[in-house]
């Protein structure tokens, strides 16, 4: 039986926590910050976890995460 292929552009996006849950990078922070708030940016650091209804279809992608 062949292996299940990795797609590799969620590999890039996604780690797989220890506890299990998968983090993922905040949007909106790359460019146009001019016209963002100073609150808006500071809120937008650090890393956050995938939504409840979305990791189902993550780890799919990520067979052997």
């Amino acid at each position: 039986m062949p292996k299940m292929k990795t797609k590799k552009s969620a590999a890039k996006r996604f780690r797989v926590r220890a506890g299990g849950s998968i983090k993922r990078g905040q949007a909106f922070k790359r460019h146009i910050l001019t016209k963002k708030t100073t609150k808006t940016k500071r809120q937008l650091r650090g890393s956050a976890g995938v939504h409840e209804t979305n990791v189902d279809s993550v780890r799919a992608m990520m067979p052997y995460a």
